[in-house]
């Protein structure tokens, strides 16, 4: 049986990428961190981990970014873009608690930071107390039921842990989104396969010698060939201030127009690490043996 690793415990928003991950049949592993999902996988004790990578609100999840860059050698297999609609939950017995006596708000960095001037405006005396995950938030808050303390983080996860909502999407914006990723050594489907779908794939590009204009040579070698950049990141090679990795992201499939650029970005004397070509899902992608419509209302 394929196994599939997700940032746990049950209930989480990776739980949920997972679900709709295009692995039919696969068997579910929550994991305590992001990186105990990345090394299992890298380490072949699992099969495949799924992980979040950018946020609408918040960008870049950097954490999964360094460690696909510096600690794993994975390849990404398939994107997955989820809505995200956060809520704050109590226990039961603090149901009728006014907002502005909560002592603790419990959330994953992420959603708090997602949520941060719903936190300030109606709980300005509430300490925050970062966690894993939202679902561990919530493990947590129903743990503790007398406490006056909140979870931010979903409704699947609330119901899992008999949590009371008080207020529903929280967070800042209202169009909120996150990337989720799945990764592994070999890939899950034939190449065929999903072709109807957009597809991208992402590349590691480390700079040569420093010179002036290098980075711009480097994206000079997609822009003559009309190949579209959906997004650039540099994040550091831990050589030295100034020094940089650019994590990017390309609005098309492995073909010989990016084959070309790539070879032309290492005949400049750049190191090329190619990171993979994949299908892209939206957020109403949805396996149907999955029942993926029950867990929307749940």
């Amino acid at each position: 049986m394929v196994t599939l690793a997700y940032l746990g415990p049950e209930g989480s928003y990776s739980e949920e990428a997972a679900r709709r991950a295009p692995l039919p049949g696969a068997k579910r592993i929550p994991l305590g961190t992001i990186p105990d999902v990345l090394e299992a996988v890298d380490r072949e004790e699992i099969d495949y981990g799924i992980v979040p990578v950018e946020n609408s609100i918040e960008g870049s999840v950097t954490q999964a970014i360094d460690w696909l860059i510096h600690e794993v050698s994975l390849e990404l297999y398939a994107e997955m873009v989820l809505s995200i609609d956060h809520g704050l939950y109590t226990s039961a017995s603090q149901a009728d608690l006014p907002l502005e006596q909560i002592a603790r708000v419990l959330s994953h960095p992420q959603a708090v930071a997602q949520a941060h001037r719903f936190i300030r405006r109606t709980m300005p005396r509430a300490e925050i107390e970062l966690v894993a995950s939202t679902s561990e938030a919530m493990r947590r808050v129903a743990e503790a039921p007398e406490a006056p303390w909140a979870a931010v983080g979903s409704r699947r996860a609330a119901l899992r842990y008999g949590l009371v909502e008080r207020v529903y999407k929280v967070q800042d914006y209202a169009e909120n989104a996150t990337r989720f990723v799945l990764v592994g050594r070999r890939s899950p489907f034939p190449p065929e396969a999903y072709r109807e779908r957009p597809w991208k794939s992402s590349v590691l590009v480390t700079l040569g010698a420093d010179f002036p204009g290098a980075l711009h040579q480097v994206l000079a070698c997609f822009s003559w060939r009309r190949i579209n950049l959906s997004r650039i990141e540099s994040r550091p090679t831990k050589k030295g201030l100034g020094s940089y990795h650019f994590f990017i992201d390309i609005e098309r499939g492995e073909d010989r127009l990016l084959t070309a650029a790539l070879e032309e970005i290492e005949a400049l004397g750049c190191r090329v690490r190619f990171l993979g070509s994949y299908p892209v899902f939206s957020a109403d992608f949805v396996q149907a043996e999955q029942g993926a419509s029950t867990d929307r209302q749940a």
